[in-house]
């Protein structure tokens, strides 16, 4: 059983910046992909940015040059560095792992395609 846990996310004006940590739970082996994506009121959920294991990044047009992706592999954590925030930034925030092998009952197993719940982020003009 693995969990993905998001943290940081809140209320900051325009310009600021928040830091989003979402840390996988478990007796993890590993984690292949890893990536970001918002859903606003009344909007599709769309991609914010994506990481590979060995550390290849993409970015949706709205946010390059504003938002870094990385992660830990050591701590099994993938982190979004968002700053000079927008209004339409503001969203649902949410973490996604595309495969994550971990152990149980020392036989390993794999979770595809695991999200968190979400942490909000609101950004006020």
């Amino acid at each position: 059983q693995v969990q993905l846990v998001e943290s940081g996310g809140g209320l900051v004006q325009a310009g600021g910046s928040l830091r989003l940590s979402c840390a996988a739970s478990g007796s993890i082996s590993s984690i292949s992909a890893m990536g970001w994506y918002r859903q606003a009121p009344g909007k599709q959920r769309e991609l914010v940015a994506t990481i590979t294991s060995r550390g290849g990044t993409n970015y949706a047009d709205s946010v390059k040059g504003r938002f870094t992706i990385s992660r830990d592999n050591a701590k099994n954590t993938v982190y979004l560095q968002m700053n000079s925030l927008k209004p339409e930034d503001t969203a649902v925030y949410y973490c996604n792992a595309d495969r994550i092998y971990y152990y149980t009952d020392s036989t390993l197993r794999g979770a595809f395609d695991s999200w968190g719940q979400g942490t909000q982020v609101t950004v006020s003009s």
